[in-house]
């Protein structure tokens, strides 16, 4: 049941191109807009990153860190992005290790305040996450929830 493992991709850089094409398969954002940021996560900044989930060779779920999630808040930053676990894997925990992981790595990373926009009340919570305020994204109508965790 837990034979998946949690990769950062700065340490796996020949999974970039099956790691943005995966991305960019589950949100539709172009797959050359998540390649050109985890390109930029191989440069050696602390922001972007990219963390996957991988069951055998097969990704199951993922997420990044960047600057800005497409919001006018620059001062919310930066941002848990594009958090996704495939529907036959959810309910096994792996969002809340995917998160929990990225929130330790870039708490070494010196890196100890994240923010994460998202429309689901009640998950993000059980993993830490405070609810700070809400902002609308980018050509968006309605705002979503902001919420803030803090490593301790």
């Amino acid at each position: 049941m837990n034979n998946y493992e949690i990769i950062r991709l700065r340490d796996r850089s020949e999974l970039l191109e099956k790691t943005a094409l995966w991305f960019h398969t589950m949100w539709g954002i172009p797959q050359e807009a998540y390649q050109e940021s985890m390109e930029d996560c191989l440069k050696g900044n602390a922001v972007p990153q990219w963390y996957i989930a991988v069951d055998g060779e097969s990704i199951i779920g993922g997420l990044g860190v960047i600057e800005n999630d497409f919001h006018p808040r620059k001062d919310l930053a930066p941002n848990v992005c594009a958090v996704y676990v495939d529907e036959a894997f959810r309910g096994r925990g792996i969002a809340g290790r995917l998160l929990s992981f990225a929130c330790e790595d870039m708490h070494t990373l010196g890196i100890d305040t994240l923010y994460l926009l998202a429309n689901r009340t009640g998950f993000y919570e059980q993993y830490g996450w405070e609810y700070l305020c809400m902002v609308t994204g980018d050509g968006e109508e309605e705002p979503s929830r902001c919420y803030m965790h803090q490593y301790k």
